[in-house]
C-alpha cells in the first residue's frame, strides 16, 4: 500500500459556458501522506475547492475532468457511481464552510446524522441513536440528548459547525476534507474547532486536506502546504520551510498580507455624530394561543457610547453578544429603550417619514456582499437605488454620480452594466461600499465587512475604508471578530458579552492591557491563531 492516502496527478478541470471552455484547474499534482494535514491555500477563484470536489467527482456534469486521482491506490476519475457512493461520506468526508447551507433546515439533528449511518453502515433505531450521541459528545456538544430533536436554526454557528464535523466523522473516514471550515466563526469558536479537528485527527488516525485563505491557521495546523494561484500550484513544501523561505512572489504576497497600522487621529473638537444612552434591547418570548410574554431575550443591556466625525468605534465579541443588534438600534432599524441621538437630534420619537430624511446620512455595509446585492439588478442600479429615493446630493445625473463613486472605490465605471455574479468577492464588497457612500453619509455601520474576503483583498478593503474616512470625515461603527483588523481600524473599542458591555475605551489601551477576563480570553484566542 502506498505511503500516500491520496495522489493527484496532472489534474485538469474545465467548465463549458456559452460554448466556450475555460480551465479552472490546470495540471495540479500533489500528495496527501497518511496521517498528515495538507493545506491548500490561495485566494478565491484559485481553484482550491474545485480541486477538492474533483477527488470524488462532486462537480457535476458541467465539469470536464482529466488526469488522475488515486485514493488508496484506486483510481477515482472515471470510477463508476457504485464505487463513488461507497467512498463519498464513508472513506472520504467533507466539512463545508457554511453549515447553515449544508444542513437541511427541515430535518432534526438526529435524522440528519442518522441518514449517513443508515446508508453506509445499516444502523437504525437504538444503535444509530447511541452512535449519534457518541459523535455529538466527541465534537463537544453539551447535553447531546436534548439536542437530538433540535433543528439547525436552533444552534449557534459554532454548534452547527460541530454537527457538520460529527456528520463527517460518522463513518470513520480515512480522509477528511475541510473547506474553509472556520471562516465565518468567532475567534474563540474558531480556536475550539481547530483544536477539535487536531484532536480527532490524532484519535481517529485520519489524514486531512485543509482548504483555507488564512495562512495564520495553516502555520499552526498543517504539515505541508500547497499554494494555488489561477488554477495552478505555484509552490509547495513542508509548512515550516515554506513560511521560513518562500520562493514564489505570490507566496510572499500572501504571507505579507496583513492589515496593519493605526487610524488617523481624530481632529480636536470633532463633532459628535451619534450617541446611545443606557440603550436596552430586549425581545419578548411569547408562548400560547394568546402569545403571552413569558420572558425576554436580553440582546443588549444598558449600553452607552458615542462616535464622532472621523472616528471608528470597533465593536467586538462572540456571536450572539449583541454587536449587530446594538448597531441596528442606533440606526432605528429595530426598537429599543434608552436615548439615541443622531447629528444632535433625538431620533427615538421620530416618525417613519421624518426618519426617512435622515436615512441618507446613516448607511450600512454587510458581511456577505453577494447576499446583500440583488442578483437581478446591475451594478449601476444597485449603487443608484439610494439616489432614486433620496436624490443626488449635488443634483447631478445619477449615472455620473455612480461612475464617480465607482472610480473612488476602485471599480471600473465601464463595468456598471454587469450583475453581481460577474464580479469577484472583493469587487462585490466594493459595490456594497459604493452603495453606502454614494449618498455621502455621516455614519456608516460596517458589519463584518472583511471576514468573508481573502487576506490580500481584506487589506485592500481596509485601506479603502481608511481613505474614504479621511476624505469625508466619516464616523464608523466597525463590527468584527477579526481583532487584527479592529486594531488597525479603530480609535475606540467596545467589548460585548451576552448583551453586556464588559469593557470600553481607547483602542490602544484595551489592546495593550485588557482588564476583564473575557477580553483577555478573546484577545488570547485571536492573537494565538495569528501566530
Amino acid at each position: 500500500m502506498s505511503a500516500n492516502i491520496l495522489e493527484v496527478r496532472d489534474l485538469k478541470v474545465s467548465f463549458t459556458q456559452d460554448g466556450k471552455r475555460s480551465l479552472a484547474v490546470k495540471g495540479v499534482s500533489f500528495d496527501i501522506p497518511r496521517g498528515e494535514t495538507v493545506a491548500l491555500v490561495g485566494e478565491s477563484g484559485s481553484g482550491k475547492s474545485v480541486t477538492a470536489l474533483s477527488t470524488v467527482s462532486l462537480l457535476g456534469d458541467a465539469a470536464h475532468v482529466e488526469g488522475s486521482v488515486r485514493y488508496n491506490d484506486q483510481e477515482m476519475i472515471g470510477a463508476d457511481l457504485k464505487r463513488l457512493r461507497k467512498v463519498r461520506g464513508n472513506d472520504i468526508s467533507f466539512i463545508f464552510q457554511e453549515p447553515m447551507t449544508s444542513l437541511n433546515p427541515l430535518h432534526t439533528l438526529e435524522k440528519q446524522l442518522g441518514e449517513s449511518l443508515a446508508l453506509h453502515q445499516g444502523l437504525t433505531g437504538d444503535k444509530a441513536r447511541a452512535r449519534i450521541l457518541d459523535l455529538l459528545n466527541k465534537v463537544g456538544i453539551r447535553d447531546p440528548e436534548s439536542r437530538l430533536s433540535a433543528y439547525p436554526h436552533q444552534l449557534s454557528g459554532g454548534q452547527r459547525q460541530r454537527v457538520m464535523i460529527a456528520m463527517a466523522l460518522a463513518n470513520g473516514p480515512e480522509l477528511l476534507i475541510a473547506d474553509e471550515p472556520t471562516t465565518a466563526l468567532d475567534v474563540t469558536i474558531q480556536a475550539q474547532i481547530l483544536e477539535l479537528l487536531a484532536e480527532l485527527k490524532q484519535q481517529e488516525n485520519m489524514s486531512l486536506l485543509f482548504i483555507t485563505h488564512d495562512l495564520n491557521i495553516v502555520r499552526k495546523f498543517a504539515d505541508r502546504v500547497c499554494v494555488m494561484k489561477d488554477g495552478e500550484i505555484v509552490e509547495h513544501g513542508p509548512t515550516a520551510e515554506l513560511f521560513a523561505n518562500p520562493q514564489h512572489p505570490y507566496t510572499l504576497k500572501l504571507i505579507s498580507a496583513e492589515s496593519t497600522g493605526t487610524p488617523r487621529p481624530i481632529e480636536a473638537g470633532a463633532k459628535e455624530v451619534a450617541r446611545a444612552d443606557n440603550l436596552k434591547i430586549w425581545f419578548p418570548i411569547q408562548k400560547g394561543f394568546l402569545k403571552k410574554t413569558v420572558g425576554y431575550v436580553k440582546a443588549v443591556n444598558d449600553a452607552s457610547f458615542s462616535v464622532r466625525a472621523g472616528e471608528t468605534v470597533g465593536i467586538v465579541g462572540e456571536s450572539g453578544s449583541g454587536k449587530t443588534t446594538l448597531a441596528l438600534a442606533i440606526m432605528r432599524l429595530i426598537q429599543s429603550q434608552g436615548g439615541i441621538t443622531f447629528d444632535g437630534r433625538d431620533v427615538r420619537d421620530l416618525s417613519t417619514r421624518q426618519l426617512r430624511k435622515l436615512r441618507s446620512e446613516m448607511q450600512i455595509v454587510f458581511q456577505d456582499p453577494f447576499g446583500s446585492l440583488s442578483p437581478r439588478m446591475t451594478c449601476e442600479q444597485i449603487i443608484a437605488e439610494g439616489l432614486g429615493v433620496h436624490g443626488s446630493p449635488d443634483g447631478r445625473a445619477a449615472k455620473e454620480v455612480v461612475a464617480e463613486i465607482m472610480t473612488e472605490v476602485g471599480l471600473d465605471p465601464a463595468t456598471m452594466h454587469r450583475y453581481p455574479h460577474e464580479f469577484s468577492g472583493g469587487q462585490r464588497q466594493r459595490i456594497a461600499i459604493a452603495r453606502a457612500m454614494v449618498l455621502r453619509p455621516k455614519l456608516v455601520v460596517l458589519d463584518e465587512p472583511t471576514s468573508a474576503l481573502d487576506m490580500t483583498v481584506q487589506v485592500q478593503i481596509v485601506e479603502l475604508l481608511r481613505d474614504l474616512q479621511r476624505k469625508y470625515d466619516l464616523a464608523y461603527l466597525f463590527i468584527s471578530h477579526d481583532l487584527k483588523v479592529v486594531r488597525a481600524m479603530s480609535h475606540k473599542v467596545i467589548v460585548m458579552k451576552q448583551g453586556d458591555v464588559v469593557e470600553m475605551g481607547d483602542a490602544d489601551e484595551i489592546f495593550a492591557a485588557p482588564k476583564t477576563d473575557y477580553t483577555q480570553k478573546l484577545f488570547a484566542a485571536a492573537f494565538e491563531l495569528a501566530g
